[in-house]
């Protein structure tokens, strides 16, 4: 009899047993682990693997070096993070061989960084040995080794090693290693080493390795659209567009389009298009257009249409309108020519 009347409490503890061991299954878990590593038999390595995790299947909230998680991550420093998605905070940026790729919002407080960083980056400083693509604010700098992508804006600077897809700030400098598709723009100065199509602008000086195709202020390439600089301004090919410099311009192969050096204006080809030099227009080939020197007009070739200079003109071969100060001269002039002097 006493054995019938313990089964209803046996069986209420087993339903209760049950139901706890339910609710265990299907609530979050809050764990300490210490991931395991092939390289140690599968054993846990304890320095730098460590993290509370709050959550099931990498999924919730973790502080500490985890690996891989997805939510909210919170560490110190990354020492060998493979991913993690959604939110990475961290206080000093990756250890060398210890970033891995964060996909999301990466916060600095006051450094983050990672392999390859997609989403927005915020804090102190932002790096990414791999490429840095999205939205990105470092009030000291931020920088990527491969590529960047998106907008960017470095406090004190902003540069990637390779290409630049997008808009880049830098509030000393910008600069890209390698192409550059979009702005890139620097307090003091702002650089591409190879082509930019775009804009390249700098306080003091900017430029590129390559050809500009766009806005900047010298190319060691061609240059198509628009260079000005405070100071002077240059490429080092051919120029289609417009060229200002705050003393000179020059461009080593010619082109066409508008020159206007404070000083002066000097073309290494020929040029179509219109050239006006504080003291003086010269080219070294033909010069055809509109040119205007304040002192001088020259052309080591065929001088064409109309050519003013304040106190001279000269050329090789003169054709349409010349008029100079004290004198116009050429081995052949064709056209109207009009000196204070001698013609």
């Amino acid at each position: 009899m006493k054995s019938l009347r313990s089964r209803p409490a046996l069986l209420i503890a087993a339903a209760a047993i049950a139901a706890a061991a339910t609710i265990l299954a299907l609530s979050p878990r809050i764990v300490l682990s210490q991931e395991a590593d092939s390289t140690s038999g599968g054993r846990p390595r304890g320095t730098g693997d460590r993290a509370l995790n709050i959550g099931a299947n990498k999924t919730g909230i973790s502080i500490g070096d985890s690996r891989e998680w997805t939510g909210l991550r919170l560490n110190f420093r990354d020492t060998r993070l493979r991913r993690a998605t959604g939110i990475n905070a961290t206080i000093w940026d990756p250890k060398q061989g210890g970033a891995g790729d964060v996909t999301g919002l990466a916060i600095g407080l006051p450094l983050t960084g990672g392999r390859d960083v997609h989403g927005i980056q915020v804090g102190g400083g932002i790096s990414a040995t791999g490429e840095l693509v999205g939205i990105g604010v470092g009030l000291l700098g931020l920088g990527a080794g491969d590529r960047i992508g998106g907008i960017m804006v470095g406090g004190l600077g902003a540069g990637t090693g390779g290409d630049l897809r997008g808009i880049i700030i830098g509030g000393l400098g910008a600069g890209a290693g390698g192409e550059g598709r979009g702005i890139i723009i620097g307090g003091a100065g702002a650089g591409v080493a190879g082509d930019i199509r775009g804009a390249v602008i700098g306080g003091l000086g900017a430029g590129a390795g390559g050809d500009i195709r766009g806005i900047g202020i010298g190319a060691a390439g061609n240059v198509r659209g628009i260079a000005v600089g405070g100071l002077g301004v240059g490429s080092g090919g051919e120029v289609a567009g417009l060229m200002v410099g705050g003393l000179g311009v020059a461009a080593g192969s010619g082109g066409k389009g508008v020159l206007i050096g404070g000083i002066g204006a000097g073309l290494g080809g020929n040029f179509s298009g219109i050239g006006i030099g504080g003291v003086g227009v010269g080219g070294g080939g033909d010069l055809t257009g509109i040119f205007i020197g304040g002192a001088g007009v020259g052309s080591g070739g065929t001088l064409k249409y109309l050519s003013i200079g304040g106190l001279g003109v000269g050329a090789s071969r003169i054709e349409g309108v010349s008029i100079g100060g004290l004198g116009v001269g050429g081995e052949q002039l064709h056209g109207l020519m009009v000196a204070g002097g001698t013609v």
